[in-house]
């Protein structure tokens, strides 16, 4: 089943339960909560206070994205049960495989990040351990930005892999995704579609999420 992911990094902060509770009522299927450094990534987001200022307001579980340099000094951070993923970013993390065993070990799923200029190739040696690989559609670090075409090959690269060596990860895909180019995504072989501005900056909340839903489950 596709899931949608609303990404809070473009809600509005002064009303970010309000948010929240109209994503839910949507139907996403996770909240997407991107944590950003101003190392790794030329912007700094938010901490995980704020993700835990959501516990006990909603029932969607957490989508952890850290986008920062040195994640396993902060994973514990982000551990709560609520917490459904955490992913770090390929480029961030020299000892990968001992981040996504740690991650593990509090008993959540384990995601794997590669950015726009990374090949998906260079997972080749981790895609049996992770739960899920996050391919960027955008450059980390904004909100907003147009989608870049060529992350299809990486979704179409990732499902065929998936299919031929019998792993389970699911493919996420984050960054400049539309109601113009959702389809293609989908088709391509996504599982987890992270929307930001397309839903957050819609005047309904709740409809836009709702819309993003229904398109994922026809599929």
């Amino acid at each position: 089943m596709h899931k949608i992911a609303p990404s809070i990094l473009s809600a509005d902060f002064s009303r970010l339960g309000e948010e929240v509770k109209a994503i839910e009522k949507g139907g996403a299927q996770l909240i997407h909560v991107d944590v950003m450094d101003g190392h790794f990534v030329p912007n700094i987001s938010f901490g995980s206070t704020v993700m835990k200022s959501l516990l006990g307001k909603t029932k969607v579980p957490f989508d952890v994205h850290l986008m920062i340099e040195a994640p396993e000094k902060y994973l514990a951070d982000f551990v709560t049960d609520n917490t459904a993923y955490v992913t770090v970013h390929w480029e961030a993390c020299p000892a990968v495989l001992e981040v996504i065993d740690r991650i593990h070990k509090y008993g959540i799923k384990a995601g794997v990040s590669i950015n726009p200029d990374t090949e998906v190739q260079v997972l080749a040696p981790i895609l049996e351990r992770v739960d899920m690989v996050l391919v960027m559609s955008v450059y980390p670090g904004f909100g907003g930005q147009a989608f870049i075409p060529s992350a299809l090959d990486k979704i179409r690269t990732l499902r065929d892999l998936r299919k031929s060596k019998g792993y389970s990860y699911e493919i996420e895909v984050d960054g400049g995704i539309n109601s113009e180019n959702i389809l293609q995504v989908l088709d391509a072989g996504a599982d987890i579609i992270v929307a930001g501005s397309s839903i957050f900056k819609q005047h309904d909340v709740e409809k836009a999420t709702r819309g993003y839903v229904k398109i994922s489950a026809e599929r």
